[in-house]
Formats: structure tokens, sequence, C-alpha cells
């Protein structure tokens, strides 16, 4: 199955071969609630007061008055708005690029932009890297973190052959 490098949809399982440089996708939307950063915050142990502290007058003295998550939870949430198409054909997550553009509050809801930006067979032939530029993007349209995470990926023909 090859796919024309536009719009991709995140509905199906994708093989390396499914994503030539240009492949464009989106994945689906998830909105930031407050037990989202609580749970998130206590996990980690993320005791700053800008996640930890509610308190209306003591926010009204902070440099962002929302309820502002952690850029990490932002990132989690987004991996786990992409990932679940690569569950075939994913074998390792290989490392990242991080910037965080603005802030996310509780209340935002986020969905991720893709654009594959490489795409390249390994030594072995069974398995291809791709390294995408993600944009974590708000309701209000705007950026608020992005990455470029590289993915060694299974090749669908070659797994066609073996299976």
């Amino acid at each position: 199955m090859s796919l024309h490098p536009q719009l991709l949809s995140l509905e199906v399982d994708i093989y390396w071969d499914d994503l030539p440089i240009g492949t464009r996708f989106h994945s689906r939307k998830r909105t930031v609630t407050e037990t989202d950063l609580v749970n998130f915050v206590n996990l980690a142990w993320l005791g700053e007061e800008l996640f930890a502290n509610a308190d209306p007058d003591d926010r009204a003295n902070m440099s962002i008055t929302g309820r502002v998550v952690p850029g990490a939870l932002v990132y989690t949430f987004a991996e786990g708005l992409t990932t679940p198409s690569f569950q075939v054909a994913g074998l390792a997550f290989l490392g990242t690029t991080l910037e965080i553009q603005g802030p996310t509050v509780v209340g935002d809801t986020l969905y991720v932009k893709s654009e594959v930006i490489e795409h390249r067979l390994t030594s072995n032939p069974s398995r291809g890297l791709v390294r995408t530029r993600n944009e974590v993007v708000n309701q209000r349209g705007q950026t608020v973190l992005t990455y470029c995470p590289l993915r060694l990926m299974s090749v669908r023909e070659t797994a066609a052959l073996q299976g």
C-alpha cells in the first residue's frame, strides 16, 4: 500500500513505506483537565507553585495567571495522540528535540499536526528511520509546543515477505 504524500489518516497502521518526506497528518483532539494536571504533577513530583498552587490571590501575582500545565504533560499528550497509529510498525523512539512556544492551561484542547521531514532506510532493509516535525496546537490555532522525534519503524514490504 503506497500513500500519496498528502494528508494521511491516523486511523490506519502506518509503516515506514507510508511516510515519504512531505507526508502530513494530524491527530484527534484532547482537552486538558484539572484532573490531568493534578495527577501529572503528583506523579512527577512537580511541586512548583506555578503548577501546584491554585489560590486565586497567589495566581494573580504569577506571570501566567491561568492553571498552567507543565510542558512535559503537553509533550506526553502529544505522543499519546500520535503513537497509536505506529503500534504495529513502530520499533523504537530514538530521540527528539523539543521547544515550548507558549503556555497551555487547563481547559485547552490540543491536537498534533505532523509532517515527515526525514525518511531513510537503515543498514537493515527491513527497518527505516522517520523523523517528523510535530506541532502541538491549541483550540485558538496557536502552536504551544514543537518537537521532532526520530522513530525506527518496520518496512511494510519486508514485513509482508516475512509474514
